[in-house]
């Protein structure tokens, strides 16, 4: 996996598709005249988030022709968007598709909603089930959103699928001034968890964070590359709308998992029978 990637820091229009969908449309181009291979945009990057009552009125099926202009442009760059999706069943999701050479390759639905602090996702959305790679011409690729990297278990399902990068879209807001550090708390745990995620599952971490201002919350930007060694190697740190540019690299991997062979030493046969005996429910052995 060699691979130069855009990350959007992006500032939607709260329930504005055309909007939103035409600002895509230009970063998708001028990444694509950059010479980027993928593109990853933003948590709910079509639609913004606090979407309330307006969730089921912007809800697209897969097929729907808002989301057939990105599989037209994924003719020449991969992309990776996010959007509420409305399933056969009725269903509504918070949902990534990955778009590549012509259609939708593959669709992350968000597992871990968030019902804490000013979060009320299952209001809206009905949660995923699954945690699957994506089998890219450009690498292997595992999708977590947002609260789903909170999770230890969706990273390390992706880590014994043996992804080469997650990418982490967000609609992360900005919270906690002081602790010690000149920057906001918030983005200090995300940068502390997004290192633990490249270091301990050695991997690549692709994290594309919104910008901007909804119903009075403000979302804090840091989009970043960290690398499998834990190791930020380029970001957004301000709180403006931009693009980011990077290179995703096989060596680099190679040299991380020959160091530290995790998971060639992994027994992940020793959870499962701990979560089969019910350790896993708070139960004992």
């Amino acid at each position: 996996m060699d691979c130069r990637v855009t990350l959007a820091q992006t500032n939607p229009t709260l329930g504005n598709l055309a909007a939103n969908l035409r600002d895509h449309v230009e970063r998708i181009r001028a990444a694509a005249a950059a010479g980027s291979q993928l593109i990853v945009f933003p948590e709910l990057s079509l639609t913004g988030y606090f979407l309330k009552d307006q969730t089921v009125d912007l809800a697209l099926r897969l097929d729907a022709k808002e989301l057939s202009e990105f599989a037209q442009l994924s003719q020449s760059i991969s992309i990776l968007v996010g959007f509420v999706e409305r399933s056969p069943d009725g269903r509504i999701y918070n949902t990534t598709a990955f778009f590549e050479d012509g259609r939708a390759l593959a669709v992350h639905r968000k597992v871990h909603l968030v019902t804490y602090g000013m979060f009320d996702e299952q209001r809206e959305f009905a949660a995923g089930d699954r945690f699957d790679p994506i089998e890219s011409k450009l690498g292997r690729f595992g999708v977590l959103i947002c609260e789903d990297a909170w999770h230890v278990s969706s990273g390390y399902l992706h880590f014994l699928n043996n992804v080469d990068a997650l990418l982490v879209p967000s609609c992360s807001p900005g919270r906690g001034i002081g602790g010690g550090g000149a920057d906001l708390q918030s983005r200090r745990s995300w940068n502390t968890l997004l290192e633990a995620h490249g270091r301990f599952f050695q991997t690549w971490v692709v994290y594309a964070n919104r910008v901007g201002w909804e119903d009075g919350v403000v979302f804090s930007g840091g989009s970043r590359i960290v690398d499998p060694f834990g190791e930020t190697v380029c970001a957004l740190d301000g709180f403006d709308a931009g693009t980011l540019g990077g290179r995703l690299e096989s060596n680099t991997l190679d040299r991380a998992r020959v160091m530290t062979p995790l998971r060639r030493d992994a027994k992940p046969w020793i959870l499962a029978d701990g979560l089969k005996r019910g350790s896993g429910k708070g139960g004992g052995a």
